[in-house]
């Protein structure tokens, strides 16, 4: 009776040993050094994913600037040396960035292949965003931001703002609420029109009650979403799966058709869906619902981690605060209380300096993107000095958050300083050294090269915003001055910028205006 049991561990060991000496990938000649680690399968998946600055660097200082990790299945050649970046960008004719994104998107949003070449749609998804994102397009959205902010934050929250009384709530609760809420509806529009309905304020309460339910749903779908992108899938995690269906039916196009004040990035992509895909309805919704999480899942801890730090720095908070209100007097803005709302446009949002610089330190201190290029075929990487052979379909990545805490770089790289990106006139600071030589590569939370997040402008947009109304119409504070920064959550490495691992109690009230 004792047998299976001897039986089938002996198998599992030799299936192990084979592996070990059959299976695993053997280093050829020009290639970068191998890291294939123990694990069948799972090679370095455990110690990367504990940390993966950590873990990098001591690759780095092993092996040098370039090296070879097997990751859950995946071959990835890590570059770590930021002279050399330009030449993974050059190297479009042998590298593809979009094969990992489609696989990715399929993968955790449940759509089928976005890729043109698997037939499903003829969109150019990277066109798409560009257009409704940038240019013209984005003076729309920040216009319908700025007034969406200003409702979420004065009106939908009303029934916890009395007059000169403190609320206490949990720091990335509140951003977290504000600004899904606040983007919601400049992305997806309202099913009110305030212009002229009798019955508005109980279909605001409506309204808002659903985005809130949309939100439970977002965070739920959220918490899994690293272990999608590593392949697991979404069926495992049942409560996650039905997160991710409620939002698709909530942006199914016959539901969007009943909205006022559609974007025209939802509008665009709705039309494309529709005369360019062979998606059935709920395959259209949960390209929508990518969209949704793309435009959130980044830009709240971006938030957080900016106004946490605000608060934790005096010096930074009055400088931040004196410059929204110079361009509010420039503007001839009055901050009242009477229903006026302000407007800032974007000329007038990208006259803020200090802000900027305050968002980049914070992200730089958060962020742990990652940029994929995927070989299409094998071929020879060409960098500064050498060169290294690639297999086809290996990845070659960059972990910006190497560069964003060399202390060459990046003086006392662990410490935020608000002015890090100004110079001494005040102005964008881009003069930035390693080894007594100037940089072209020193921040990149968004990415680079052609795979640019193409919303990184309305999400720093949307942040200053924030960051300009809470500073008009609120008192704000943190409940313990000294409160110890939270650590990041490593959970979500390569995906952008880290959550808190906790949460931080502050508190805010509405001023006497």
């Amino acid at each position: 009776m004792f047998l299976a049991p001897w039986i089938w561990g002996t198998a599992i060991i030799l299936c192990c040993v084979s592996w070990f000496l059959l299976g695993r990938r053997r280093r050829r000649l020009g290639e970068p050094p191998l890291e294939n680690g123990f694990l069948p399968y799972l090679g370095c998946a455990l110690k990367f994913g504990a940390n993966p600055l950590e873990f990098l660097k001591e690759k780095q200082k092993k092996h040098g600037h370039i090296f070879t990790c097997h990751v859950a299945g995946k071959y990835i050649h890590f570059l770590t040396d930021p002279f050399s970046y330009h030449a993974l960008m050059r190297q479009g004719k042998h590298l593809d960035w979009k094969k990992f994104h489609f696989a990715t998107s399929a993968k955790a949003f449940g759509h089928g292949s976005i890729d043109p070449a698997e037939g499903n749609t003829t969109e150019n998804f990277h066109q798409t965003f560009i257009r409704t994102l940038q240019g013209n397009a984005l003076d729309a959205l920040i216009e319908a931001m700025m007034e969406n902010l200003q409702y979420v934050m004065l009106q939908s929250r009303a029934p916890k703002l009395q007059s000169n009384t403190w609320v206490t709530e949990g720091l990335y609760t509140f951003c977290c609420q504000v600004m899904f809420e606040s983007g919601f509806l400049t992305l997806f529009g309202k099913e009110f029109n305030s212009n002229n309905d009798k019955n508005l304020s109980s279909k605001q309460e409506t309204e808002r009650a659903h985005i809130l339910n949309a939100l439970e749903n977002f965070k739920e779908f959220d918490k899994i979403f690293p272990a999608l992108v590593a392949g697991l899938p979404i069926h495992l995690f049942k409560s996650a799966h039905s997160a991710r269906e409620k939002l698709g039916e909530a942006l199914l196009h016959k539901n969007l058709l009943k909205r006022d004040n559609l974007s025209e990035l939802v509008t665009l992509r709705m039309f494309l869906n529709d005369t360019l895909s062979t998606f059935d309805d709920m395959e259209k919704a949960k390209t929508h619902v990518a969209v949704l999480w793309a435009s959130q899942a980044n830009t709240i801890p971006a938030t957080f981690w900016t106004l946490f730090y605000l608060l934790k720095s005096p010096e930074a908070m009055r400088a931040a605060t004196k410059e929204v209100q110079s361009v509010l007097e420039s503007a001839e803005e009055n901050v009242s209380l009477d229903g006026k709302h302000i407007s800032l446009n974007r000329k007038q949002l990208d006259n803020m300096p200090i802000l900027d610089s305050i968002i980049k330190e914070a992200m730089r201190l958060s962020s742990a993107s990652m940029t994929f290029r995927v070989a299409k075929e094998d071929f020879t990487l060409h960098l500064e000095n050498d060169f290294y052979n690639i297999r086809k379909d290996d990845i070659v990545a960059l972990y910006p958050q190497l560069l964003h805490f060399d202390p060459e770089i990046h003086a006392d790289p662990l410490t935020f300083k608000y002015d890090r990106f100004l110079n001494e006139n005040g102005e964008e600071k881009t003069d930035f050294y390693r080894n007594g030589r100037k940089l072209k590569y020193y921040y990149m939370p968004f990415g680079t090269g052609i795979a640019k997040c193409p919303g990184r402008l309305f999400a720093v947009h949307e942040i200053k915003q924030f960051l300009a109304l809470i500073f008009s119409y609120f008192e704000i504070e943190l409940v313990d001055s000294n409160v110890k920064c939270p650590s990041l959550d490593q959970s979500r490495a390569g995906l952008g910028i880290l959550q808190p691992s906790n949460d931080i109690d502050f508190r805010y009230r509405l001023k006497c205006l």
